[in-house]
């Protein structure tokens, strides 16, 4: 049986009803910060930040998949007021969120990728941070009622859960692009993650799972 908080995000599944205009101040303000970092050709940021929002739309997808399998409820998601919802568990101020997050948590890599903190490298050391992070403040989102978690092994009593599969692979594939040799290898790892989901939304969409 569906859950009510699966339920109530999909009232307002790709409905336009919530709208506000503030989201597009937001959008340009995360154009711009994008901009700015093409400006100083820091090309390894830029395409770090894409590359998480390509790992956290990967999760979105398959997201959608697991409550469209189980019927009953997504493992995460996202009721409540959005100026659109685009799938089960993600809107339009996550997708923001995550463009910028990705961005930010690239521009703090250590030029030296050599250096060790506490003994850990250093990339190593700023994925299971950032994603620790995270993890916490989905925390207090899932305790205010803004981002739902159904299932007993993705709460907060499982923090592990939700930062290996949530988080981990986020900022692991941020660093990863980042520290690519060129651009070409960049554009190559960033096209090939968004040409994956893409083929995964489509097949999505032609089984009316999305």
């Amino acid at each position: 049986m569906m859950t009510p908080n699966a339920r109530d995000a999909l009232e307002t599944l790709r409905s336009a009803a919530e709208f506000n205009w503030a989201i597009v101040p937001i959008l340009v303000i995360v154009i711009w910060l994008y901009a700015n970092e093409v400006e100083r050709r820091r090309w390894g940021v830029v395409f770090g930040g894409l590359a998480l929002l390509a790992a956290d739309t990967f999760n979105e997808l398959w997201n959608s998949a697991f409550f469209h399998l189980t019927g009953r409820a997504p493992v995460w998601g996202a009721p409540g007021h959005s100026s659109y919802q685009i799938l089960i568990g993600w809107n339009i101020e996550i997708v923001l969120m995550f463009t910028v997050l990705g961005l930010a948590a690239a521009k703090l890599l250590p030029n030296d990728r050599t250096l060790t903190i506490l003994g850990i490298p250093n990339r190593v050391f700023f994925v299971g941070v950032n994603a620790a992070l995270a993890v916490g403040i989905e925390i207090v989102l899932n305790k205010m009622g803004v981002l739902t978690w159904d299932w007993w092994w993705w709460s907060p009593g499982f923090p592990f859960i939700i930062w290996l599969i949530g988080y981990v692979p986020f900022f692991a594939a941020c660093f990863w692009v980042h520290d690519l040799p060129d651009n070409r290898a960049r554009v190559r790892a960033v096209g090939a993650m968004f040409g994956i989901n893409l083929l995964f939304a489509i097949g999505l969409g032609l089984a009316g799972w999305l």
